[in-house]
């Protein structure tokens, strides 16, 4: 039964919640009144995760936190209701298993951190220089290929680092992602802590279930894949070694240079070696801290992580699978061959909704609710901005399907060629230079139009600028907007990038192959596709072929054609970006928390 969220108000909260949210709405309250300066408000909202737009005034974007995506019923409920009543009509699900809301007045900005508080939700530490969201595979304790389900340890990391005093002002951001097995759906390999469950051998023969953890991964502008901090790490070491790195970065971080103070500039500062050794002694003596969390977390000895079990070979949704070709006719056969993953032991199976452009309407909010409610599911976001519904029966496959289907999100190949990812782009944010969310909605459509949206086996990341919020380096094809020059005039434009990869604790970033105009990368996309589509062996990954096909550059020479401008008369909409009206102008405000 749905919810009355008018009704949350009155609930109850923990004493230390209630006191930050008082603390919160006085502030605000302060601020609107002139008796907080901008500096000072800019960080303690950010902190709160409350964001600046680039439209300015005191319109906000809201990022809540759904700690390795999962999340229940009355959360939907909620996120429809903030959805009608304080932003505009949807939310979006963001790469790092968030969901954020636009157009927040900021004066309301208290009343809906009470009400997510009031279902468990809050979106403290969900920006600024905090330990972000903690991120998990949204097939952790349903994969058939997983060591360990990573759920309880990402929840326990989650509770141990929230409001802590560590986690507050620190250099810069920190990003923590979990995988329950190399094949890292949670995308370790980019993070500034990324853990991976593995296993090691005894000297009797047995094998041990632990964690490699790996250490100064990130994104941004200069990519660095993250680095194996040790060759296996025990269940008991592993919630003390990520508060080691942790405080390892804070006491050594660059303060004075945001640009250069993520954790992987360590690396280029002091060298990875010299880095874990200050990680291994923080750790060694991190026995006399008052907050020393040795053992197994309550949490995981709660719930338990035994793997899920099943057969490894069974159909998995996963950043190195390559399923069968999708042959059916019938829409429904195609959703269960592109969507849906089997091979779990108890028999139960998990389903991918698929969330265009990562946006979720009100009425979607809704139904997702009376869906999980109806089947008893557990949902959780993925970090390519879908849900994945789980714990279904084969019995509830076809009725599940077709209420997806009422509500839009029963495309098949979700995570697949359609599903192309998006960071907002100049839309809201203040350091995007273009629309790239535009983009990504002109390329889905080219490649329904080509009748190759259900390829399988290759994915599109899009990013508005260099910052590579939407993961275009770790991408089959990526993209990242820039402005470009032709005719005298500005226009939009891309640089193209080929091969990003990630899988098996190894990370390949994408390699440049051309730049474009920005009305001419759907046709690339789709030129770049087909190709792939029919000259792939069966079975081969995109990295294979690109490498025997000439690779980045190679193909990228290929597409030089579409790398043209006319003249202003001639081709007016190649000076006008996406969702815009006016001529081109690369407008780019002061960032607030750039993936730097």
């Amino acid at each position: 039964m749905a919810i009355d969220v008018r009704d949350l108000a009155t609930r109850q909260l923990e004493p230390i919640i209630a006191e930050e949210l008082d603390i919160f709405e006085r502030t605000v309250a302060e601020y609107l009144d002139g008796r907080v300066d901008e500096d000072t408000f800019r960080v303690f909202r950010l902190n709160h995760g409350v964001y600046g737009q680039r439209q300015g005034g005191r319109a906000q974007m809201l990022r809540i936190k759904i700690p390795h995506g999962r999340i229940t019923a009355e959360q939907l409920d909620t996120f429809a209701y903030i959805a009608d009543n304080y932003s505009r009509g949807w939310g979006h699900l963001t790469t790092r298993q968030n969901v954020q809301f636009h157009f927040i007045p900021l004066e309301q900005s208290p009343e809906i951190l009470r009400l997510m508080a009031s279902v468990g939700l809050t979106s403290r530490e969900a920006c600024g220089d905090t330990v972000r969201n903690v991120m998990g595979c949204h097939l952790a304790g349903a994969c058939p290929q997983e060591v360990l389900d990573i759920t309880p340890w990402a929840k326990a990391t989650t509770d141990f680092l929230l409001r802590h005093p560590y986690g507050q002002r620190l250099p810069r951001k920190f990003k923590i992602n979990f995988s329950g097995c190399a094949t890292d759906c949670g995308q370790a390999m980019f993070n500034d802590v990324g853990v991976v469950a593995t296993t090691r051998t005894l000297p009797d023969g047995s094998t041990e279930a632990g964690f490699r953890v790996f250490i100064a991964g990130g994104l941004g502008a200069n990519p660095h894949p993250a680095q194996a901090l040790e060759e296996f790490t025990s269940r008991e070491e592993l919630l003390p070694t990520i508060y080691s790195c942790l405080r390892t970065f804070d006491h050594y971080g660059n303060r004075d240079y945001k640009i250069r103070a993520r954790m992987k500039w360590l690396v280029d500062s002091m060298g990875i070696e010299e880095l874990r050794e200050r990680i291994f002694k923080e750790r060694k003596f991190l026995r006399g801290a008052r907050d020393w969390p040795w053992g197994i977390p309550a949490a995981v000895l709660e719930a338990g992580d035994a793997p899920a079990g099943g057969t490894p070979e069974a159909t998995k949704v996963g950043p190195a699978f390559v399923p069968v070709k999708l042959l059916s006719s019938d829409p429904y056969d195609r959703w269960q061959e592109a969507n849906v993953v089997r091979g779990r032991a108890n028999g139960t199976v998990s389903a991918v909704a698929y969330s265009r452009l990562g946006d979720i309407t009100a009425d979607q909010f809704r139904a997702l609710a009376d869906i999980q409610r109806d089947f008893d599911l557990d949902i959780r976001i993925t970090n390519r901005q879908n849900l994945a519904l789980r714990d279904l029966t084969e019995a509830d496959v076809r009725p599940v399907y077709d209420r997806l289907n009422d509500i839009g999100m029963a495309e098949a190949g979700a995570e697949l060629a359609r599903d192309v990812v998006s960071c907002p782009g100049a839309d809201t944010c203040n350091l995007a230079v273009t629309q790239s969310r535009g983009l990504a909605a002109a390329v889905g459509d080219a490649l329904e139009d080509a009748g190759l949206a259900e390829v399988p086996g290759v994915r599109v990341n899009i990013s508005g600028c260099t910052n590579s919020c939407g993961q275009h380096h770790v991408s089959d094809i990526g993209f990242f907007g820039l402005e470009r020059r032709a005719n005298g005039r500005a226009a939009p434009g891309y640089q193209m990038l080929l091969g990003g990869h990630l899988g098996e604790t190894e990370v390949e970033f994408g390699d440049k192959a051309t730049k474009i105009p920005a009305k001419t990368a759907p046709e690339a996309v789709v030129r770049v596709v087909r190709r792939f589509n029919e000259e792939r062996q069966p079975g081969e990954m995109f990295q294979t072929w690109l490498a025997r096909s000439g690779g980045a550059k190679g193909v990228g020479d290929t597409l030089s054609d579409l790398d043209h401008f006319p003249t202003p008369d001639v081709g007016p909409e190649f000076y006008v970006d996406y969702d815009e009206t006016g001529p081109y102008v690369a407008e780019v405000g002061d960032g607030e928390c750039a993936a730097t």
